[in-house]
């Protein structure tokens, strides 16, 4: 939704008040403008939807009873002319039942007048203010899934991803072997096929084989194919998997898991660039790119002597290595949501902030695999409109409420590259925008992150601080608190760019 021409008040949620008394209609102005919405005001039905035809707004709070129009005949009105905007009714005492019919027809909620004490209306507001916001980040995240991350599914703008994906990119047109390091669950497969599928053999084959779950008797005969009768069963002859690569590149994952002799025969087909199948004496020429993976450390196991040193520099050309999820944890919104487009496509199934915290707070020691199976559980667990904090894994929701934990995660906490055309397309920054810090003076890496993350961007947007707190997902006043803590913008130029900043 873009309520309104682009100007700084779209910046702001927008409320439209209705009601054919100025004294209610002043006060709910007061309250709403205290909590930094742009109020519109309305007398009745008729001129709400007048002015609704003009100017969309986020929210509607509207008297039930009305002259000529009732509440819910206005309420089925706007939820016609604008189905995201989210309406709101004020009630008396006598009339719940009727405001309880106007929900089952879409009302956000009701409130019954008069407000006492005036702190519930502003609650009221500003919980309704709440849904409107988590709404529009959870759309924004699903629209950052763009086509490029379709098609290689590896998600996220982290600085740690970025860099693997500069890797890609660099290793997709040529022949060099890859060995890919990376936890158990990291996506290294992902990353294999992304350099195959995203370079100029995307059309040749592409042959995927896990040596830590194939049988060591059957491992050779796999890999390098046999002859009829090479053996038991053996009734005819059948190609190896490298022979089903020839022309393309073979994915071996876990190759640290190759016994000894296999690992000498796999030495050979690198350096002479033939297999011989098993029960054979012909040797027959493949052409294949070697793309290995292990969660093992293959320096290690040479010095120790449990991997062979000469495979081991044959396979280590060049070194990619995938980062654990907590390595890189503002990706986290960003894989959520992947996922639930994944296991709920189509809905509008949402994830509410604490549940968001709790996701990028936790250690993922399974990384994206172990994500992946937890939004799923929610998926399938949840009431499939939000996924909240009862719907994760009790190890996960309790670690949301760790004692003297220094920030609150903010839901959006996601790089921005493209909003608006106003940053960097390239631009790679981990946004972790937070609530304020405890008092004890003690710095995390996440506040290093955010501040580094507030001051690219406050650069990037010449110091234009409500544009600013739009491009981070945070309201106007919390930005400025930031901007105070950081001792960001002191001494910055009339035309509002930092002095240091200017070249």
């Amino acid at each position: 939704m873009n309520p309104g021409s682009n100007n700084k008040e779209d910046l702001s949620i927008r409320l439209l008040i209705v009601d054919d008394e100025q004294s209610i209609r002043k006060l709910c102005v007061t309250v709403g403008e205290a909590l930094g919405f742009v109020c519109l005001e309305a007398e009745s039905g008729e001129s709400a939807i007048a002015l609704l035809e003009e100017q969309p707004v986020h929210m509607v709070l509207s008297d039930m009873v009305m002259p000529r129009m009732s509440g819910l005949e206005f309420l089925e009105r706007v939820k016609k002319l604008l189905p995201r905007t989210e309406v709101a009714l004020m009630t008396g005492h006598g009339s719940i039942e009727t405001a309880v019919q106007a929900m089952k027809l879409g009302a956000y909620d009701y409130i019954t007048k008069p407000f006492s004490p005036l702190e519930e209306l502003r609650l009221f507001l500003r919980r309704m203010a709440d849904k409107i916001r988590l709404v529009e980040e959870n759309e924004f995240l699903r629209q950052r899934m763009d086509t490029e991350t379709a098609a290689h599914g590896i998600v996220g703008s982290s600085a740690k991803i970025q860099e693997v994906l500069r890797m890609v990119s660099r290793l997709k047109d040529t022949r060099t072997p890859v060995l890919i390091y990376g936890e158990s669950g990291t996506g290294k497969e992902l990353v294999a096929r992304a350099v195959h599928f995203r370079g100029a053999f995307a059309a040749r084959p592409f042959v995927a084989v896990d040596c830590g779950s194939l049988v060591p008797t059957l491992i050779e005969s796999e890999l390098f194919g046999y002859e009829k009768g090479a053996f038991t069963g053996a009734l005819k002859s059948k190609q190896g998997l490298f022979q089903a690569a020839d022309g393309g590149s073979i994915f071996l994952d876990e190759v640290g898991e190759l016994p000894l002799e296999l690992q000498a025969k796999l030495l050979r087909v690198l350096q002479e660039k033939e297999v011989r199948p098993v029960g054979s004496n012909q040797r027959v020429k493949v052409d294949v790119r070697v793309i290995a993976a292990t969660n093992r450390d293959l320096e290690a196991a040479y010095k120790s002597g449990s991997f062979r040193k000469d495979l081991y520099f044959r396979l280590n050309v060049v070194t990619v290595h995938v980062p654990a999820l907590r390595e890189r944890r503002t990706d986290t919104p960003m894989l959520v949501h992947w996922f639930l487009e994944r296991y709920a496509a189509g809905s509008e199934l949402h994830v509410s902030s604490a549940a968001m915290k709790a996701l990028m707070q936790y250690d993922w020691p399974g990384n994206v695999r172990e994500l992946e199976n937890c939004v799923e559980r929610a998926v399938a667990l949840g009431n499939g409109r939000i996924i909240d904090l009862s719907d994760l894994p009790p190890s996960i929701a309790a670690g949301s409420a760790v004692a003297g934990s220094p920030i609150e995660i903010h839901a959006a906490a996601i790089p921005v590259e493209r909003t608006a055309g106003i940053l960097d397309p390239d631009l790679a920054v981990a946004h972790a925008i937070a609530a304020p810090a405890h008092s004890s003076g003690a710095t995390t890496d996440l506040e290093d992150i955010e501040r580094a993350t507030i001051q690219r961007v406050f650069e990037q947007v010449k110091g234009d601080k409500a544009l600013a707190g739009r491009m981070l997902g945070i309201s106007r006043a919390t930005l400025y608190r930031k901007l105070k803590r950081y001792n960001i913008g002191v001494g910055a130029t009339p035309s509002g760019v930092p002095s240091h900043t200017l070249q």
